[in-house]
C-alpha cells in the first residue's frame, strides 16, 4: 500500500532546532543562552567547517552563522548548504559587523535569507526567527502538497495500491536491480474468482469493499520491500524482490489461504470470495539479459490462466528461463483440498 506520509515534517507550531556557528566564545555563549531562553533547541559550533559537518549529519531547519570565521566563513557556508540535498529547507540568518549595502547584498546572494548587524539586539533576533518559522511552515506545506499530488498520480484511488502506470515504470527498475546484484524476483498475478457475481448479486459498492479488503489482506502477508499494484478490474500484481521461485509460491499460497479463510465484512453482510494466482520467478541468480517485464507478466498470466482452468482458488507457478514459454513447466502448488 502506498504511504502518503513521507514528507519529513517541520511542525509550524513548534520551535525549530537551530544550528549556531560563531567563533567568538562570548558571543556564542550569549546567543545560545538567549535562544534557549526563548525555547529553541540550540547546538553551537565554533566555525563554518564544524557547522557544515553537523548539517550533513543532521537536519537543522535554522542556521545562524557569523560571517567572519576561520576555516570556512559564513558566506561560503551559505553557498555550500544551498548545494546540499537536505531533508527540508534551511532558513539561514547571517550575522556580521559589516553594515555596508554591498556586504548585505553579497550575503543574500550567497543564500542567506536574512541579515543582522552585530552586536545582535535580542528582540530583533527573535522577530527574525519568527519570520523564519513562517517561511519554513510555508515550505513544508508546499512540499506536503507536492507529495500528496505525487502519491495520487501513482496510486489506485479505490484500493490505495499502486496503479498500472506505476507498475509499468517500477517493475523494470526492480528487474534491473535484481540483474545488477544477482538476486531473484518473483511476480504474482492474482484474480478474484467470480468477481462479476459479487457485483451482480450484492452491487458495486460491496464489490469495492471486497477489492479494498483484498489489498489490505495482501499487505498483511507481504514484506515492506514488496508491493502490490492494481493491474485492472479485479486483477492485481504483487512484486516480490529478492524472492526465488519457492518463496514466491509460498507467499502466493499464504495470500490464497488468507483470502479464502475468512469472509469479507461488507455492508451486505459477510461475503466469501476466493482468488487464483500465477507466479513467475526469475532464476535465483537474477534475470538474464533480455528478460523483460513483458515476459515475466506474460508467464504469470499463463500460470494464472492454468489456475483458473483447473478450478480456481489455486496457485500455479513457473521458474523462467530465456527460452519460449513451455506450458509443461507450469506447476501447481500442492494443498489440502
Amino acid at each position: 500500500m502506498v504511504d502518503s506520509e513521507t514528507v519529513n515534517p517541520v511542525i509550524a507550531e513548534s520551535l525549530p532546532s537551530i544550528l549556531l556557528a560563531e567563533d567568538d566564545p562570548v558571543t556564542r555563549m550569549l546567543l545560545a543562552r538567549s535562544l534557549k531562553k526563548a525555547g529553541y533547541a540550540v547546538e553551537a559550533v565554533v566555525d563554518g567547517a564544524a557547522a557544515l559537518d553537523r548539517m550533513i549529519k543532521s537536519y537543522y531547519p535554522v542556521l545562524i552563522t557569523d560571517w567572519e570565521m576561520p576555516s570556512m566563513d559564513g558566506v561560503e557556508l551559505c553557498k555550500t548548504v544551498r548545494g546540499l540535498q537536505l531533508d527540508g529547507y534551511v532558513y539561514v540568518l547571517l550575522l556580521t559587523a559589516r553594515d555596508a549595502k554591498e556586504h548585505m547584498v553579497a550575503g543574500l546572494e550567497a543564500g542567506a535569507d536574512d541579515y543582522l548587524i552585530k552586536p545582535v539586539y535580542e528582540p530583533e533576533l527573535l522577530a527574525r526567527l519568527n519570520t523564519g518559522r513562517r517561511i519554513l511552515a510555508l515550505e513544508y506545506s508546499l512540499r506536503a502538497a507536492n507529495e500528496r499530488n505525487r502519491v495520487l498520480s501513482i496510486t489506485d484511488p479505490l484500493t490505495r495500491a499502486f496503479n498500472r502506470r506505476q507498475l509499468m515504470e517500477q517493475l523494470p527498475r526492480e528487474l534491473q536491480r535484481a540483474r545488477r546484484y544477482g538476486y531473484p524476483c518473483s511476480v504474482l498475478m492474482c484474480d478474484i474468482d467470480h468477481f462479476k457475481v459479487v457485483n451482480d448479486v450484492h452491487g458495486h459498492v460491496v464489490g469495492d469493499e471486497v477489492l479494498q479488503q483484498f489489498v489490505a489482506r495482501v499487505n498483511k502477508i507481504i514484506r515492506s520491500s514488496d508491493w502490490v499494484a492494481r493491474y485492472g478490474g479485479e486483477e492485481f500484481i504483487i512484486v516480490l524482490p529478492d524472492t526465488n521461485h519457492e518463496g514466491g509460491r509460498i507467499v502466493a499460497e499464504k495470500i490464497r489461504q488468507q483470502v479464502a479463510g475468512e469472509p469479507f465484512a461488507t455492508e451486505a453482510g459477510p461475503v466469501r470470495v476466493t482468488a487464483s494466482f500465477g507466479v513467475a520467478s526469475t532464476p535465483s541468480t537474477g534475470p538474464p539479459l533480455g528478460m523483460g517485464i513483458e515476459l515475466q507478466i506474460g508467464v504469470a498470466d499463463a500460470c494464472l490462466y492454468r489456475s483458473k482452468r483447473d478450478g480456481r482458488n489455486l496457485v500455479h507457478s513457473m521458474e523462467m528461463g530465456l527460452g519460449p514459454l513451455d506450458p509443461d513447466q507450469i506447476s501447481p502448488v500442492q494443498r489440502d483440498r
